[in-house]
């Protein structure tokens, strides 16, 4: 059990109460010093701005997308899948650069890679004898079999088609026989082109002495020296001996017919009548 003494109550204890009391009563009532404060209004949300864009004067202008056009050079039915570009460079001239082959071959997968990051490629080398003539960019094509390179090499090594006939070839000094070239001498070349570009004029033999020999020469041919002359032309002219014809008592005549071609250089003749 548990003994509870009473303190008997006095005029002191009662008077030490009320003054308790009231000092709580005071410190209630006394307003709180907080310092400074700044009272707190109302926060107003900023309502955001339209985003004006600035110019970049160091960007690439781009061009509006617009859909691919067919390439004219197709044929139909087919398509784009790549290109080849040919480029004529041998490694000296690289080295001249200060580049290599292959540092070029980088540099253009490269920026193929970096314009379009899905594009494959694959480079070859071309290979050419040494010393092969030509621009560098057309050996290259003929190198890795250039369709159109190939074709016009063909083109061009394409021997001439067989002739008939008489050929007078003025631009080249020579004679075709059907095909075979005359074994003709200055001088008799000289002759037959001196008939040829009178074609359709009888020329005595006194003009031709005049014409092919010049006063200032060793030997001077006489009439009869033309006639020889003639005469030769004619043998190695063989089964056409008859484009030069003799007029009795005057002199001779370059007469054309059907198997009889002449090529001229610039113009027929400067006195051709």
């Amino acid at each position: 059990m548990s003994l509870t003494i009473a303190q008997p109550r006095t005029a002191h204890t009662d008077a030490a109460r009320d003054r308790s009391v009231a000092g709580l009563r005071t410190t209630a009532s006394a307003p709180t010093d907080l310092g400074h404060v700044t009272p707190i209004g109302t926060r107003r949300t900023p309502v955001a701005q339209p985003v004006r864009p600035v110019a970049d004067r160091t960007a690439v202008p781009t061009s509006p997308v617009v859909a691919p056009q067919r390439n004219r050079a197709l044929p139909e039915g087919t398509e784009a899948r790549g290109f080849a570009l040919y480029v004529g460079l041998d490694e000296a001239a690289a080295a001249a650069a200060g580049t290599t082959l292959a540092a070029v071959v980088e540099q253009l997968k490269a920026l193929t890679a970096q314009l379009v990051p899905s594009a494959e490629t694959y480079a070859a080398v071309a290979v050419a004898a040494e010393g092969s003539g030509g621009r560098d960019v057309d050996v290259v094509r003929l190198a890795l079999q250039d369709r159109s390179a190939v074709a016009a090499r063909k083109q061009a090594e394409k021997p001439e088609p067989e002739e008939t006939g008489v050929v007078i070839d003025i631009s080249r000094k020579r004679v075709v026989l059907d095909g075979e070239t005359a074994p003709l001498t200055f001088k008799e070349f000289e002759l037959l082109q001196f008939l040829v570009l009178r074609e359709g004029r009888t020329v005595d033999r006194s003009a031709i002495i005049e014409g092919l020999w010049s006063a200032g020469d060793d030997e001077t041919p006489n009439e009869r020296t033309i006639d020889v002359h003639v005469r030769r032309l004619r043998a190695k002219l063989g089964a056409f001996e008859e484009i030069v014809r003799t007029v009795r008592g005057v002199g001779y005549r370059f007469d054309r017919h059907a198997d009889v071609s002449v090529r001229y250089a610039s113009t027929p003749s400067p006195d051709l009548f």
